[in-house]
């Protein structure tokens, strides 16, 4: 395996490595937190030594990047689970159904709409996420906080969807463990027990304060291409 491969691997022990220290330090269980490794941008080549070494869950931004790349690589290596982790567009649902164990990227009742028409057709439900835009950046998508409760019970009620997980990105340049406590304490208001959130700069803290996916591209697969 040429250094550029190799380099992912190490890369990959290394994440690893410091999640269970995270989980121990924090009083976290053992393997509660799961990497989602960020292959976005990454080529399949760059994908593989990943797989190689065992790491099965990844994440995605967009769907047809995702479809390019993925059924080549489910051929070969069993047991995946993919992520989409950025944002939906509607006319993109049928093939994100098809194609992705988890959405994370719910965030309007568009969407949602849609999202039930497809798993109602095809009986395929990926897991669902809503995404939280917890400081309230205008550029950034998610559902802002104050009407996250309300959008959740929408989901689940009017359009008989199963939201499983919240998801929020911390804006840039702020301390993001008000982020990651604020999207916590509206999972625990809606009952959601899964927690998307920490990214290679800051997943330390996400898992100090309930993270149980972490969302790590660069710091497995360096600089995106």
């Amino acid at each position: 395996m040429d250094e550029a491969h190799q380099d992912v691997i190490e890369a990959l022990a290394r994440v690893q490595g410091e999640i269970a220290r995270a989980e121990k330090d924090h009083g976290r269980k053992a393997g509660s937190v799961t990497l989602v490794a960020v292959s976005k941008t990454m080529p399949a080549t760059r994908i593989r030594p990943a797989l190689v070494a065992g790491q099965r869950v990844f994440g995605e931004n967009r769907v047809q990047e995702a479809q390019e790349k993925w059924p080549g690589l489910r051929a070969e290596f069993p047991g995946i689970e993919l992520h989409l982790i950025g944002p939906l567009q509607t006319n993109k649902v049928k093939e994100a159904v098809a194609l992705f164990d988890v959405i994370e990227t719910l965030d309007r009742e568009k969407l949602a709409v849609e999202l039930a028409k497809e798993i109602r057709r095809t009986g395929r439900a990926p897991k669902l996420y809503v995404q939280v835009n917890t400081g309230a950046e205008p550029q950034k998508a998610g559902i802002l906080p104050g009407a996250a409760d309300d959008f959740i019970r929408l989901c689940r009620e009017s359009h008989g969807l199963i939201v499983s997980g919240l998801m929020c990105i911390p804006p840039a340049g702020e301390p993001p463990s008000p982020h990651f406590a604020l999207l916590g304490e509206i999972a625990r208001r809606n009952g959601i027990a899964t927690l998307s959130m920490g990214m290679s700069a800051d997943y330390d803290p996400a898992i100090q304060l309930g993270a149980t996916h972490v969302r790590v591209g660069s710091g497995i697969f360096g600089a995106r291409h």
